[in-house]
């Protein structure tokens, strides 16, 4: 979920095996098409999946990544120990100084992680470090724009996505706490990628497999228009 080791009661909740450390399937597979697009088949390339969690992204991104080296990476040991059941590559390391060297990665999924950050900054600096130039960046994250968030601060409620508490829900629909700490729009998203010395290419969107089931078709509908979908995934590029 997070490679950045988070201070005092933080470290602690991330280590919990009761915390959410995968996201839904269909956020994973469109992500992985996006990659796949961009990888090509060409030639074996090395991915890096920084905040792997249980491996279940990276799991999902490999049957379309033939020929390609995917590398979970993440802080957690426990994630890790899930993760190395469904990679054949998991290693410990934190985004404050990751175990590669400048330039040594061709891409770079980041899924479900900058909203666990509490410098996102950094992190992008560091992922920006072990990509080689013209190397890619998958990154997937909640969207604090999705339509249901804009209806519920309409009426006075706590938007989907959002924390106030690492030990209960307060004030906001859902059941389980995930330690998220930084939201985007898509509009957000993109200017802080731009200004961390990535080209955006590409922003989709993708569902939410929390929403409740007689909103799901909607919710797909929201897709065609990422500022207002669910999750956002963004396709950029190192510059």
């Amino acid at each position: 979920m997070t490679t950045t080791a988070p201070p005092g009661n933080l470290r602690d909740f991330y280590e919990n095996p009761a915390v959410p450390v995968a996201s839904g399937t269909p956020r994973s597979l469109r992500q992985a098409r996006m990659l796949a697009a961009a990888l090509g088949t060409d030639t074996a390339q090395t991915v890096l999946d920084i905040g792997c969690g249980d491996g279940t992204a990276a799991a999902t991104a490999a049957p379309l990544l033939p020929g390609h080296r995917i590398v979970g990476v993440d802080w957690s040991h426990d994630a890790l120990t899930r993760a190395r059941t469904r990679l054949p590559y998991a290693v410990r390391g934190e985004l404050t100084g990751l175990p590669f060297g400048t330039g040594s990665a061709d891409a770079v999924l980041f899924s479900e992680v900058i909203e666990h950050l509490v410098d996102p900054d950094a992190a992008l600096d560091e992922i920006r470090r072990v990509l080689r130039p013209g190397g890619h960046l998958m990154l997937s994250t909640p969207n604090l724009a999705a339509w249901y968030n804009r209806v519920l601060l309409a009426v006075g409620v706590q938007p989907v996505f959002s924390e106030v508490s690492l030990r209960a829900i307060h004030g906001r629909p859902g059941r389980e706490v995930v330690g998220h700490l930084r939201l985007y729009t898509a509009r957000a998203l993109r200017e802080f990628v731009a200004a961390a010395g990535f080209e955006v290419v590409r922003l989709d969107g993708a569902p939410f497999h929390g929403v409740p089931r007689p909103l799901r078709p909607l919710d797909r509908l929201a897709c065609a228009r990422p500022p207002l979908a669910s999750i956002l995934l963004l396709h950029a590029r190192r510059t």
